[in-house]
């Protein structure tokens, strides 16, 4: 049992790796807008799914998950990757991507109420020191005077709440197979597609980088990782995958860096400190507990 229960943490952990791309991704995306974008990502990662929920047999159990189920997961990936996409879009990528990972700490503080699990000191030092990892991230000021950006951290915030909401809840939702995640995406980019006809206008990616970047974004990032995910938090262990997440801030911008969309800083050196020391102080608490 406790083999499986790294083993799906390790899965888990998977999607944060997969999550390190998706603001150098969504960066080359432009200019699709944030609804159009997420339609084209969504209905890609459903249809990915709908084909290995049938090369594993699971078409089946689709049709027993209440819709209920089906309403919470498609509303919850829905907004939190539409929020995001917005927030890079208006804000700097590398400030709007630090609030919005304010999940992972919500997600190894706020676990200690799910049944069976219990939040240990060591949790919130190792969630503390990651989070303070990540703030080393933000070096430039904010721009108050900027509507634009304050809605993009604004935007940013409400991704970390809807994310960690819904990664909590998955948790309470475990016999619910995984397969599920395919119906979420498509009901997504359903609803991605009505709002993007009401409120955006239709642009295409310009260039072959651009239909690269929405189609590694529905591949991994909004496809794959979504399933990875749901193994993680429904099966592994939630805080140690929360603190671990942390990672994907610290990932995330050197990935922007390789692709020069970033430079590199000592501020970066001194959050991969933080970051890993904090997930290493988690892990040990997770093992003694």
């Amino acid at each position: 049992m406790a083999g499986g229960r790294k083993r799906s943490t390790a899965v888990g952990f998977g999607a944060v790796l997969l999550w390190a791309l998706l603001a150098v991704l969504t960066v080359w995306s432009e200019p699709v807008p944030p609804f159009q974008l997420a339609a084209m990502c969504f209905a890609v990662g459903g249809l990915l799914g709908l084909v290995w929920a049938g090369v594993t047999g699971q078409w089946d159990q689709l049709t027993r998950i209440p819709p209920g189920v089906y309403v919470f997961g498609t509303i919850a990936l829905f907004s939190y990757h539409a929020l995001y996409f917005a927030a890079l879009r208006l804000a700097p990528p590398a400030g709007a991507g630090l609030i919005a990972y304010l999940w992972p700490l919500l997600i190894v503080l706020l676990s200690s109420l799910l049944p069976g699990e219990r939040l240990h000191r060591g949790h919130v030092v190792g969630a503390v020191a990651g989070f303070a990892g990540a703030a080393v991230i933000l070096t430039g000021p904010l721009d108050a005077e900027s509507f634009g950006q304050l809605l993009g951290y604004a935007f940013a915030f409400l991704c970390a709440i809807t994310w960690s909401s819904y990664s909590l809840l998955s948790r309470r939702l475990g016999d619910i197979p995984t397969a599920s995640v395919a119906v979420f995406c498509l009901g997504s980019a359903v609803m991605a597609v009505l709002v993007h006809l009401f409120v955006e206008e239709t642009v295409w990616p310009m260039d072959p980088l651009g239909w690269w970047a929405v189609a590694g974004l529905a591949a991994g990032p909004v496809g794959i990782a979504f399933f990875l995910w749901d193994v993680g938090v429904k099966r592994g262990n939630i805080q140690l995958l929360g603190v671990l997440s942390y990672a994907a801030p610290v990932l995330s911008t050197l990935a922007l860096v390789a692709a020069g969309e970033a430079a590199p800083t000592w501020s970066l050196l001194v959050a991969t400190i933080l970051i890993t020391g904090g997930a290493l102080i988690a892990a040990r608490a997770s093992e003694r507990g």
